[in-house]
């Protein structure tokens, strides 16, 4: 097995093989995650492991604490275990595995066993004991490498999503519950990072990067990849996470404490309602939330925290049926007051959902007033590998260059995508590493072409004004004691008026042709924000003339007219 692809493919038939039966392959997850996390563990660990089985035994009666003596047994590893089984061993004697499994596991160090815990791994070996299948499946895993001197902890990232995209597949998770493609996270680290590699320049750099809705990592370990080979190989990056589902916490925790990174950096819990890095500021954040989640369990929090004028939700709340401008809010607390740069996909909601005055207008609106929307790209669709919807990255900062400062700059990527040779789920398209290229160099030039357009902020916002038409009684209008037309509310009406627009000149212009009688109740205005990002890129395609058609349809009938008469004949 060459390729991360080999490797989880082998892991997956190796679940169908032996688990398919006495669990359904919605099941499956609880079982691979924790044992390959265990496999990859047993592979990093087994060159330490005799000396810290020494170290424990000469010390166990002496030392109350052994574990900065065992931690420095093991020879710079974040972890340890002093069981003298590791699964190769616990495939050595089946009539015992069971026992020893638990020896196994309760001899590992305790940020380990903290990671185990939220498997609940308990309840898959009862399971696995009651099928007579532990041993099978303890066996099966050791004949998979997962050192990281044959995996790479990018390649191991990639393992598991495939293993995930695989599982969500019979899960049936709605297109909320999605994992990014890598060519898309290249591209948001390409477009995050495109103008600012100065930031990340000199000897001694400290810089940090944050994901509110990290899964297993994947978009950390990528930036950090990226930085590390593009920018500057000796920066220091320190990275952080959250997490709200327990097993792809763990797996992310997991592969932190394996690649030498502060497992305490990744946290589990709801970013909107237990923010476990509440003092932190980040310089770099990167995120793709889940789409159209509703966050109605978590609201009576969220609602309460909108009143606070320094609250994170304090510019407005979305609909309860999607939280995903909730996420960027969250994200933008989080930002350095020295400048920072936020990378964040959406689908295409956030750009237009909500009336003037509602709560996702007023989010855009203060975004966009607080001049910190600097782009939008539009992706291609099928990007995914659990939905086809169209998606954008948004990339929000608090610090633009000069000569952005006052723009948003849109950029119709749409047809930057390479069909693939083998649909993964929706996935049907990739973008290439030179559509990566050709997309950033869109960014980077800031000028206006077929792919790119740039507007003033003020561009996207309007004035929700209100029409007004009489109410009649008979054929004549109704007045109120002041002597002024009372309205119809039947036929009343808005118009949104553009910013840069004369309110009273619009309605002279394109009202009152069309309906004389009309007036403005301009004491109900209101300012609202929206990103129409099709009408930008819209093309005319004019309508085929009538001879063309004509010649169409009689050149269909002469077709049709020869087929009957073979038939005929």
């Amino acid at each position: 097995m060459t390729n991360f692809q080999d490797k989880a493919n082998f892991i997956w038939q190796v679940a169908d093989d032996i688990l398919f039966g006495a669990f359904m392959h919605n099941e499956f997850r609880d079982v691979v995650l924790p044992f390959l996390v265990l496999r990859r563990l047993d592979c990093i660990f087994e060159e330490a492991k005799p000396t810290v089985q020494k170290m424990h035994d000469e010390f166990k009666d002496k030392l109350p604490d052994m574990e900065p003596v065992l931690l420095k047994a093991a020879g710079g590893l974040n972890f340890y275990n002093i069981s003298p089984y590791d699964l190769k061993k616990l495939s050595q004697d089946a009539k015992n595995v069971e026992l020893n499994f638990t020896s196994y596991l309760n001899g590992y160090s305790r940020n380990v066993r903290e990671i185990i815990e939220n498997f609940q791994l308990d309840k898959v070996v009862a399971k696995l004991v009651k099928n007579d299948l532990l041993f099978q499946v303890v066996d099966k895993f050791t004949e998979i490498d997962l050192h990281t001197d044959k995996v790479s902890n990018l390649e191991m990232g990639y393992i598991y999503e495939e293993l995930l995209r695989k599982f969500n597949t019979f899960i049936g998770e709605t297109a909320g519950h999605h994992f990014t493609p890598r060519e898309v996270i290249r591209l948001m680290c390409n477009l995050l990072f495109a103008e600012h590699a100065d930031d990340l320049q000199g000897e001694g750099v400290i810089r940090t990067i944050y994901d509110p809705a990290c899964g297993t990592g994947g978009m950390l370990t990528e930036a950090k990849d990226h930085i590390l080979k593009h920018i500057n190989p000796n920066v220091e990056l320190r990275m952080f996470g959250q997490e709200l589902n327990e097993q792809t916490y763990a797996v992310s925790k997991a592969d932190f404490l394996i690649s030498g990174e502060d497992p305490e950096n990744i946290r589990q819990g709801s970013s909107f309602s237990q923010d476990r890095f509440k003092t932190h500021r980040f310089k770099y954040m990167l995120s793709n939330p889940p789409f159209g989640v509703s966050w109605k369990k978590e609201e009576r929090f969220i609602e309460e925290e909108a009143k606070d004028p320094h609250g994170r939700f304090h510019a407005g709340t979305p609909r309860s049926s999607d939280g995903a401008l909730l996420f960027l809010q969250h994200m933008i607390s989080k930002m350095e007051a020295s400048g920072s740069r936020i990378a964040i996909i959406f689908n295409g909601s956030p750009l237009f959902t909500g009336d003037a005055g509602g709560g996702e207008s007023n989010i855009r609106k203060w975004i966009i007033e607080n001049d910190m929307l600097e782009a939008i790209v539009a992706l291609p669709k099928d990007m995914f590998y659990n939905t086809g919807i169209a998606t954008y990255i948004w990339l929000v900062t608090n610090r633009k260059t000069k000569s952005r400062r006052g723009k948003v700059q849109m950029i119709n990527a749409v047809d930057f995508a390479t069909p693939m040779r083998k649909s993964l789920g929706n996935k049907r398209n990739y973008i290439s590493d030179e559509q990566i290229r050709q997309i950033t160099g869109i960014y980077t030039a800031f000028k206006e072409s077929e792919t790119c357009k740039i507007f003033d902020n003020e561009a996207f916002g309007y004035t929700k004004v209100t029409v007004e038409r009489p109410l009649l009684a008979n054929g004549k209008v109704k007045k109120d004691k002041q002597g002024k037309p009372q309205p119809d509310a039947k036929l009343r009406d808005t118009e949104k008026v553009p910013l840069k627009d004369d309110i009273a000149a619009y309605f002279q212009r394109e009202v009152l042709p069309h309906v004389p009688d009309a007036w403005m109740d301009r004491d109900k205005d209101k300012i609202g924000y929206e990103i129409n990002f099709t009408k930008y890129f819209y093309k005319f395609t004019p309508l085929r003339s009538l001879a063309e058609i004509r010649a169409d349809i009689l050149a269909l009938e002469e077709q049709t007219e020869g087929l009957l008469k073979e038939i005929l004949d």
